[in-house]
């Protein structure tokens, strides 16, 4: 093996040409490779670590989705309808899962919370209409209601600048200082402390609460992905999240029900003698009470009233973070066994919304990865295989002196590997000196949409030892295999060919 490999080193310092051009090809791809993984690295670790911190916690359960939606912690959407904006469906059997997690070992801390998104507005503009004005330009933020005493000490991140946060049962919110910004931008005017404000539902229809601004406050990750918040008690967000005791109530109906009434025309309901009116009716004369025209309502009061007790989600903190999806299998499992109707995820599925783009990122540079190697693969094989036909005499030579095909194959395939390895080697210090240089710059974006699209405003690059070791393995195993049809048609060389050639 040692003749093999000092014949293999001197061959590719005759071919310094094409050795160099293999080399740089190699080297080159393998510095790119390297470069995406330490930026999709960076990302992936950057988002994990805001979003259990600071937002999902490591386990989020809530009611099943919807069927035909997508939901997470930060919102709900219908697959089948982009007008269509569905409610989050409260946790049907929360006392149930609240049960579970009282027996279950390994969660270190726990709390319930209610998410919506809303809109702050000026009261000069009541009559505001979403379709009028740049979405994107709008003072909208997410509204998270956290249970009191669990939320604030699972998720203390918020570095307050102003203010305080919100008392318990009140109307106050705590609002995100680029959000205060983008109001100063929208409406032409500052947001101060103690001042009441219009807070209007972005998903339930029509929804408007004064809130008193008692706190501003920036982001534990001031780059992080996450679109601006607003938090306040949940007995404010109850009502924006649609969470009434009517909702609660639609929940539990059957899932048939009686709908004879849909199959009567108008004509058949509203038709006959009863409505023939022979004399008009003086409907403004004094005798008209206007309060009880619509008969007994205070079923329909009391099913508009917000329900105390409902929530959307429980978040889960453990006590091991590495061993979040095991605890999600068992839980889910569990649950299951019980007949307890509810969905157990882990922070990402949690945080859809977000990492739904940087794994969308992560897709395209896997198939810009395997092209690259597609065509590093050719450019080897079609190099290595000119270098073969160059070689001819070199090969009947060493054929008319005894040597075997298999001691041909090695020899090439060891020359294939050997600069293999030392390009691959090459990129990768290359990529290590781009990466130093990349993440002493510094470079940050502070668009909305760039960040979550990105994963976050700080662009970094990280380096794994891992994933330097995978890519030099499979770029060594591409360039063997990228040698298999250069090398079979050197072994179909006879020696008396090859000399005749040779001698040409």
């Amino acid at each position: 093996m040692g003749v093999i490999f000092r014949m293999a080193l001197r061959n590719l310092r005759e071919h310094k040409r094409k050795t160099t051009i293999i080399g740089l090809f190699i080297a080159f791809g393998v510095c790119i490779i390297e470069l995406g993984n330490g930026f999709i690295e960076a990302t992936s670790r950057g988002m994990e670590r805001d979003f259990r911190a600071n937002y999902s916690g490591d386990v989020m359960i809530s009611d099943p989705v919807p069927e035909g939606c997508q939901m997470d912690l930060f919102g709900i959407s219908s697959l089948q309808s982009i007008t269509e904006m569905p409610s989050i469906p409260a946790m049907a059997e929360l006392d149930k899962v609240e049960q579970v997690l009282a027996e279950t070992k390994g969660i270190k801390k726990q709390t319930k919370v209610i998410s919506s998104k809303v809109l702050l507005m000026n009261k000069d503009y009541a009559d505001f209409q979403m379709e009028d004005q740049n979405i994107i330009n709008a003072p909208v933020g997410f509204l998270f209601a956290g249970e009191d005493g669990t939320y604030f000490d699972m998720f203390p991140g918020q570095k307050i600048t102003e203010g305080r946060r919100p008392a318990p049962g009140t109307n106050e919110i705590l609002v995100d200082e680029r959000l205060k910004t983008k109001y100063k931008e929208f409406f032409k005017e500052e947001l101060t402390l103690n001042q009441t404000i219009l807070v209007a539902g972005a998903s339930a229809g029509n929804i408007l609460r004064d809130g008193v601004i008692t706190g501003f406050f920036r982001q534990e990750n001031e780059d992080t992905c996450m679109f601006t918040i607003i938090y306040a008690d949940p007995s404010f967000s109850r009502s924006f999240a649609e969470l009434t005791y009517g909702a609660s109530f639609a929940q539990d109906l059957p899932e048939e029900i009686d709908t004879t009434l849909s199959a009567f025309s108008e004509e058949d309901l509203f038709g006959g003698d009863f409505f023939d009116f022979d004399e008009d009716i003086d409907l403004t004369s004094a005798g008209t009470d206007f309060d009880t025209i619509l008969g007994d309502t205070s079923l329909r009061d009391e099913l508009n009233k917000t329900d105390d007790g409902a929530w959307h989600f429980v978040l889960l903190k453990l006590n091991n973070p590495s061993k979040t999806d095991d605890f999600v299998r068992d839980l889910d499992a569990v649950f299951k066994d019980k007949g307890i109707n509810a969905r157990v995820c882990n922070w990402k599925e949690a945080s859809g919304t977000f990492t739904s783009s940087v794994e969308g990122i992560n897709t395209l540079f896997v198939a810009l990865v395997i092209i690259l190697a597609i065509v590093v693969f050719i450019i080897i094989m079609n190099t290595m295989l000119i270098s073969v036909l160059e070689r001819t005499g070199e090969i009947g030579t060493m054929r008319a002196l005894g040597s075997d095909k298999n001691f041909v194959r090695k020899l090439f395939l060891t020359e294939s590997i050997v600069i293999t390895m030392f390009s691959a080697l090459a990129g990768s210090v290359l990529a290590l000196i781009l990466m130093g240089i990349f993440n002493s710059i510094g470079i940050k974006v502070t668009n909305d949409i760039a960040k979550m699209i990105l994963g976050g405003g700080a662009v970094n690059l990280i380096p794994t030892f891992i994933s330097f070791f995978r890519t030099i393995l499979i770029v060594t195993i591409g360039s063997v295999f990228a040698c298999f049809y250069p090398v079979s048609m050197a072994l179909k060389i006879t020696p008396l060919k090859a000399l005749s050639q040779g001698d040409k």
